[in-house]
């Protein structure tokens, strides 16, 4: 069959190169990140056409899986379609592009071996061995154990779950526990498209009359706001409704195109009863598919100018003249929030940028995504740490001063890890946060129960506290701050809780062993653990005091008259109340 070539882009090559080369050398599974617009369905295409043996290439709506078959057939080569909702079910031809709910479901039409598989939208992949995905996975891998299994995803992190891959091409480690995808081997900054010409620069700006206050409905695990208490709010919120759209419509007069995301369906019903009815669409989860590839038709084709919707089109709709954006919904995800926004970044005639106007206050940095855990508190921020062992720059949530020093931070683990001549990935051993062994003094992560170097068991700390409580002779405090005294060489830390009861205990600097302890405990956690520091005098010690470290809990026994401390609890993460938490 005759070949049409077709021209990739620099960075549309470079993935594909990477992929080659990665599999070349590796089964492990890996994602490709591309922003939406980047072009995705011709770098599956190249991978695909350049493949040997049997290729599938899987999406969650049929939308996508009819872009990637197109832009594959395009090269002159026929390609088969498994998908229900596009009423073909063809297994036959070299390379397959499906749905995985319709092939989830048949895989016994999947009888020979495939050599790759592609998923797009890869970030949709859960750890439920049940889920749609893995079975498919499961039942390739059967087929041929060397199965080279690749993602692609403008957004590789999931609420719930995090990061969807564990490394990353750059040297550092997304997560400590392995995941779906084991490295991230290309990866295309947002910013970049948009520089180069690629895509619309969004113009985000803020809302000028009243926003949504979300921010005292509690999300659920995943991240999400309950339809509920968010439907009661917006109840309450009718004339805000009301003047948030009469202020799109404003805007939307020199605009081609308007997306609105609406909370709920209640909400886009009300939103909708307040734009022009013969200009305006709706879509849910429960529009049948025939209106909605209607409405969908009419909106491409510039003769509605509203499409409101729930949920629906945040991945796999390319309408590429959207150059509005109205956020009228809540959301804990950036890899969402990034989503909504890539509707509207696509290049079209007589479009210099697409105005992105968020009602809802999520108040995300589009060029920044995750930091890779959900954020500690309100106040916190992305800030830089240095890994006082392999100098490695490691972005953890954490507080900054007013002078932008930073005064805390969250991370664990140097987030350092580059292949060996192998190939095989090397981690960092630096912890910032750490639980020692008492059989071998070896640092665990805080919530380790079994020791990594010696595999004895570690206590849980909530254990330590439970048992504590039970004592009679024991004595908990809950460790507000410490403060220092000293007498010639002898240093004393007094424990204050927050009721201004105190605990003390003395180190005598005169002795290697004391000292050995005492740099143990408070050297080793200076500063957050990000400048370990060997004390020698205890002059020393006074003059960092307000820099070391305090425990948690300190848990002292009666020895006498006196209490002698037994434990001090760091780094607590269980289920007691620590110093000024409110609960």
């Amino acid at each position: 069959m005759h070949m049409k070539p077709f021209t990739l882009r620099d960075y549309q090559q470079d993935a594909v190169d990477l992929t080659i080369q990665h599999f070349r050398n590796s089964s492990s599974p890996a994602v490709i990140v591309l922003p939406t617009g980047a072009g995705k369905s011709l770098v599956i295409a190249a991978l695909a056409q350049k493949a040997r043996g049997k290729v599938l290439v899987l999406a969650h709506v049929k939308e996508l899986v009819e872009q990637n078959h197109q832009k594959f057939c395009a090269i002159g080569i026929d390609a088969g379609i498994y998908s229900a909702g596009l009423k073909q079910k063809d297994t036959t031809q070299q390379v397959t592009f499906a749905s995985i709910q319709s092939i989830s479901r048949n895989l016994e039409a999947l009888d020979t071996p495939y050599t790759l598989l592609i998923i797009d939208e890869c970030h949709r992949l859960s750890e439920d061995p049940d889920s749609q995905y893995l079975k498919t996975i499961t039942h390739l891998t059967t087929l041929n154990p060397s199965l080279k299994v690749l993602g692609l995803t403008a957004t590789p992190f999931r609420m719930g779950l995090g990061w969807i891959y564990q490394y990353h091409h750059r040297g550092y480690t997304r997560s400590d526990t392995p995941r779906p995808f084991k490295e991230c081997i290309f990866e295309l900054p947002l910013r970049h498209m948009i520089s180069n010409g690629y895509l619309t620069p969004p113009n985000i700006v803020d809302a000028a009359i009243t926003q949504y206050d979300f921010s005292a409905i509690t999300p659920t695990h995943s991240g999400n706001l309950p339809e509920k208490p968010v439907n009661d709010l917006l109840t309450r919120c009718k004339r805000v409704t009301q003047a948030i759209i009469q202020q799109v419509e404003q805007y939307a007069k020199n605009r081609q195109g308007v997306m609105i995301f609406a909370a709920t369906v209640m909400h886009a019903q009300e939103i909708v009863s307040y734009l022009p009815p013969q200009l305006t669409a709706l879509i849910t989860g429960d529009t049948p598919n025939i209106t909605r590839d209607d409405y969908i038709q009419k909106f491409k084709r510039q003769e509605l100018k509203y499409m409101v919707n729930i949920s629906v089109l945040t991945t796999g709709f390319d309408a590429p003249h959207v150059d509005m954006i109205a956020i009228l919904r809540p959301t804990q995800s950036v890899s969402l929030y990034q989503q909504i926004i890539g509707r509207g970044l696509r290049l079209a005639p007589n479009k210099k940028d697409c105005l992105v106007i968020d009602y809802a206050g999520n108040n995300f940095n589009l060029h920044h995504p995750e930091v890779g855990k959900p954020k500690p508190d309100s106040t916190a921020e992305p800030v830089q740490v240095f890994c006082p062992l392999c100098e490695f720059a490691n972005i953890f949530w954490g507080k900054k001063d007013n002078n932008g020093h930073i005064i805390e931070h969250f991370g664990r683990r140097c987030q350092q890890a580059e292949k060996d001549k192998n190939g095989n990935i090397r981690r960092c051993e630096y912890r910032f946060r750490f639980k020692s062994c008492p059989f071998c003094a070896a640092e665990n992560d805080i919530a380790a129960r079994q020791c990594h170097q010696c595999k004895e068991a570690i206590t849980d700390p909530d254990e330590q506290l439970k048992k504590a409580l039970q004592l009679k002779d024991a004595f908990i405090l809950r460790c507000a701050g410490l403060s220092i005294d000293i007498n010639e060489t002898k240093v004393s830390v007094i424990y204050h809780d927050e009721q201004g009861e105190t605990l003390k205990e003395s180190f005598n600097f005169s002795f290697s062993t004391q000292r050995g302890v005492f740099n143990k405990l408070y050297g080793r956690r200076f500063l957050n653990g990000t400048q370990p520091m060997t004390f020698r005098t205890a002059t020393q010690v006074v003059e960092h005091s307000t820099q070391l470290t305090p425990p948690d809990f300190v848990i002292a026994r009666k020895k006498g008259k006196f209490w002698r401390i037994q434990t001090r609890i760091f780094d607590y993460a269980g289920n007691f109340r620590k110093a000024n938490q409110l609960n």
